[in-house]
């Protein structure tokens, strides 16, 4: 536990401020800041501590559609302060953008020079408007898309406070890059690795007792220059458990949205956490390089933890209670990377209980079945985003997912029998892949084009990933960072650090080329579910009307009458039995009295047909059942 100093040096009547830097969502709060802030504030309730969402002010200022637009491409949005922090690159790295804009509607005649120009004025006026003489810490949340936004802002901190110490840390500067950048940036006195709660509450400590960011005795998951740590996730220090965190405190985001003009205020979503690491990469480890042993092979999240550690279910169901009536929204974004399956079903009966109309949005693995999802829709869950990634089961394999395109087809069709969102990403170009991976993507979407389609993501290096640890596994001869760095540092930056998105060399003509094809049909994909859904009272494509003794299947087709089936007898059993997917050998058990050939030829035909997905003798029913029936989704 942290030895937390008695009573406050009279000199240290000064506050902590904790910074979030552009470009996260600017609909809702930092979870980084408001954790940290009810943590410490417990700690030590003599010390102030601020949260200044400032990316939050910088989206009012700029538009929130700019903003949105530029928030969700990562060049794009290190771009601009890139050219803040390096205004004699200016030109260069503005044609850098223009080039990645270009395909950015919403950014449509922009000039360059005109956004750094304003994202300067409100950069710099936080920064001139702030006392600082009254801080006693400042530090900084630096994740995706934050990278020169934060170093901007040490910058110009530095240079109105020189004495004031400065702390970064985040998911995008551990492990070797926390290193690159102590070195790289002078202007930075100590960075956090890993989780922060108590590492940042040991410096606070010391801090209190009237000691000096460099005289910090060594301390787990802090690096300074006086005091390096191993590099290994070991040296982490982390929270044991995580019952003992208070509820998050995002007062300072919702003052801020309060201080808008009215016609900029917005409904908030509000970001909790369930857990922290995922339980599919499993906690074995005992050195840093068999910390990436399993899991997805091309992820790299999680490198700020070790290991896996979930909230207790009542303790979230009240939280979500409490931050729901405290801040009077009722949006609720889960940002864990992946659902805990064992904690689930009790969190979410518990929040189905509180009788709110909850908009909850969560991460979950493809192998969720049909039951939890029916629990997260009865609780609020209106938008998922499953770990889909590919439609192929030799691929799937191959990266690691611990499932099948089955599993995939059959979540997706829950999704669409429950009105849940799917924002699911589908991989192109991975290392590795072959003709018949792709040949399986393909016939896959034949049979997906029913259900919400998929948004094409293509492979991109993530330091630390299996990827870019076992190179020679997955063909590539070097992995590098990614060349666009050079655009936005200087050269030598660029040679010590090492940064995030890597890039390698490998066979990437030769998937460019293997993948061609896939990305048309996902937009035919795309454009006929749109057409098709039109009408937002026309429902899912393909539904199942049972009649008892008959079973009819209907299919919305384009500019056509819809396409209409009947199924009797032992037909309408098996397609039935197959709405969770089957064996054939299951099916043959389950219709023992029917003969092997006469099932296998039925099944064929449904296939042919479109109304079944087969894949490795694995079978699944594709029509939806209609929500009039009144039933839930069949075993």
């Amino acid at each position: 536990m942290i030895s937390v100093t008695e009573s406050t040096p009279p000199e240290f009547s000064r506050r902590i401020a904790l910074i979030s830097a552009p470009w996260p969502l600017f609909s809702r709060p930092s979870i980084q800041l408001g954790v940290l802030k009810g943590y410490l504030q417990g700690l030590f309730p003599d010390v102030t501590v601020s949260c200044y969402h400032f990316f939050l002010s910088l989206a009012e200022a700029i538009g929130y559609p700019v903003y949105h637009a530029i928030s969700g491409k990562t060049w794009l949005a290190e771009s601009i302060y890139a050219a803040l922090l390096y205004p004699e690159s200016k030109d260069r790295i503005g044609n850098f953008f223009a080039r990645q804009a270009k395909k950015v509607k919403e950014l449509g005649g922009l000039e360059f020079s005109d956004l750094t120009r304003r994202v300067k004025t409100v950069s710099d006026g936080f920064v001139q408007k702030t006392d600082w003489s009254n801080v006693g810490l400042v530090g900084l949340s630096v994740c995706l898309c934050q990278m020169t936004a934060s170093l901007y802002f040490i910058r110009e901190i530095r240079r109105s406070a020189p004495d004031l110490p400065l702390i970064a840390g985040g998911s995008i500067i551990g492990g070797q890059t926390a290193y690159d950048i102590l070195t790289m940036f002078p202007d930075i006195d100590l960075i956090v690795t890993g989780e922060g709660e108590q590492p940042l509450a040991r410096i606070v400590s010391h801090l209190l007792a009237g000691g000096r960011c460099e005289d910090l005795p060594a301390t787990r998951g802090v690096i300074g220059r006086n005091n390096k740590q191993s590099k290994g996730s070991a040296h982490f220090w982390q929270l044991p458990d995580l019952k003992t965190l208070p509820v998050p405190d995002f007062s300072d985001y919702f003052d801020l949205l309060e201080e808008l003009p009215v016609d900029k205020r917005f409904f908030p979503t509000l970001p909790v956490e369930i857990s922290r690491g995922c339980w599919w990469r499993s906690a074995k480890e005992t050195s840093h390089r068999e910390q990436w042993s399993e899991g997805c092979a091309f992820c790299n999240l999680n490198l700020q933890w070790h290991g896996y550690r979930t909230k207790a279910g009542d303790q979230v169901v009240g939280e979500i209670d409490q931050l729901t009536e405290k801040y009077k929204v009722l949006s609720v974004a889960i940002v864990d990377n992946v659902l805990p399956p064992k904690k689930s079903l009790e969190i979410f009966t518990g929040l189905a209980e509180k009788n709110k109309d909850f908009h909850f949005f969560a991460e979950i693995r493809a192998s969720a079945g049909r039951r939890m999802l029916e629990n997260l829709y009865e609780a609020g869950m209106t938008e998922v985003q499953i770990g889909i990634e590919s439609l192929s089961s030799r691929l799937l394999k191959k990266l690691n997912k611990g499932i099948t395109a089955m599993d995939n087809m059959e979540i997706m069709k829950h999704c669409e029998a429950l009105g849940i969102t799917n924002a699911a990403n589908l991989i192109l170009h991975f290392p590795g892949s072959d003709e018949t991976d792709v040949a399986e993507t393909l016939r896959t979407i034949r049979f997906a084009r029913f259900f919400r389609p998929l948004r094409i993501v293509s492979f991109w290096l993530g330091i630390h990933s299996q990827v870019w640890e076992n190179p020679k596994k997955y063909g590539l001869t070097a992995v590098f960072n990614h060349p666009y760095h050079k655009e936005l540092f200087p050269e030598a930056v660029c040679r010590r650090m090492h940064f995030n998105i890597q890039d390698y060399r490998g066979p990437k003509i030769y998937q460019r080329r293997l993948w061609q094809q896939v990305a048309p049909a996902i937009r035919k994909w795309r454009k006929d579910y749109s057409l098709l859904h039109s009408n937002p009272y026309d429902g899912p494509i393909l539904t199942q009307h049972d009649g008892q003794s008959f079973l009819i299947v209907r299919e919305r087709r384009l500019n056509e009458e819809p396409l209409i089936h009947r199924l009797q007898g032992a037909s309408r059993k098996i397609y039935l039995f197959c709405e969770h997917h089957r064996s054939f050998e299951e099916i043959k058990e389950r219709f023992s009295q029917l003969q092997a050939d006469k099932i296998r030829s039925f099944l064929n035909t449904m296939i042919n047909k479109g109304l079944m997905f087969d894949d490795y003798d694995q079978y699944l029913s594709l029509a939806v059942p209609t929500h009039r029936s009144g039933r839930r989704i069949a075993s």
